[in-house]
C-alpha cells in the first residue's frame, strides 16, 4: 500500500503514557480527598482530552455538583501536573523508534495529532523522537477535538498530500472514527490501549500487532 504520508495519534500508539496520566489523575484526587483508580482503568478513561478524562475520574457522585468553572479548575489543575511529570514512567512502545527511522527514509512524511494538549504534544515530540515528525499537533483553542476531522485535514494540508495519500494510525476507536471522519485509510495497533477488539468494531481498515507490521502494510 504505497503512500505518502502516515499520521499518527500519540498516547497507546508511539508511547505509553497510561502510568504518567494515571498519577496526574490520582494525585488531584487525592488532594480532594476522593479515590483513586486503579491504572489499568485508565486505558479506558483517555483519548477525548483531558476536559473527558476528568468528567469519568471524578466520583459520579460528585460530578453532577460541580459547577463549569470548578470543573474547568480541576482540569487546569491536573494538565498543570502532568505538564511537570511528563515523562516519569512514559516510554515509547517497543519497535516504535526504528519504525519512524525507517518510514523516514522511505521518504513518507510523518504527522504526529493527538487530542493531549498541544504544548504537552511538542514537548514529548521533541522528547522522545527529536527531529523525526514534519507536523506535530495538539489539541488547541477553536479546533475541534478528534474525531472531528478539522485538525487532520489541516496537517494534511501542512503534509501537502490528500487523504487517498495517507494512512491514519491509532489505538482506539476514536482514532478509527478520525479517520473514517476524513477519508483516510486507517491502521489499528494492537499493542496500545483499548486492544485489537475494539478497533475490529470501529471499522479499522488493518490491525497490527508490531510496529514492523506497519513497515510490511506500507511497501
Amino acid at each position: 500500500m504505497p503512500c505518502k504520508a502516515c499520521i499518527f495519534d500519540l498516547d497507546g500508539t508511539l508511547l505509553d503514557t497510561l502510568a504518567d496520566l494515571a498519577l496526574a489523575c490520582n494525585t488531584i484526587m487525592a488532594r480532594h480527598g476522593w479515590p483513586a483508580h486503579e491504572t489499568e482503568k485508565y486505558r479506558l478513561f483517555v483519548g477525548n482530552g483531558f476536559a473527558r478524562l476528568m468528567e469519568r475520574v471524578v466520583p459520579a457522585s460528585v460530578l453532577p455538583t460541580l459547577a463549569p468553572e470548578e470543573l474547568n479548575a480541576l482540569v487546569r489543575e491536573a494538565k498543570d501536573f502532568y505538564a511537570a511529570h511528563l515523562w516519569e514512567q512514559t516510554m515509547p512502545y517497543e519497535g516504535i523508534p526504528d519504525a519512524l527511522q525507517d518510514l523516514a527514509a522511505r521518504g513518507i512524511r510523518l504527522g504526529l495529532l493527538s487530542n493531549k494538549p498541544d504544548s504537552e504534544t511538542q514537548l514529548l515530540a521533541r522528547h522522545f523522537f527529536p527531529d523525526r515528525f514534519d507536523a506535530v499537533a495538539g489539541s488547541r483553542p477553536g479546533v475541534p477535538l478528534k474525531p472531528d476531522p478539522a485538525a487532520l485535514y489541516a496537517m494534511l494540508a501542512t503534509l501537502s498530500v490528500s487523504p487517498d495519500e495517507t494512512v491514519y494510525v491509532g489505538d482506539s476507536n476514536v482514532d478509527m472514527q478520525t479517520a473514517r471522519n476524513a477519508g483516510i485509510f486507517s491502521v489499528g495497533v494492537a499493542w496500545g490501549f483499548r486492544g485489537a477488539e475494539e478497533l475490529a468494531q470501529a471499522g479499522a481498515g488493518r490491525i497490527i500487532s508490531r510496529p514492523a507490521e506497519l513497515l510490511d502494510l506500507l511497501s
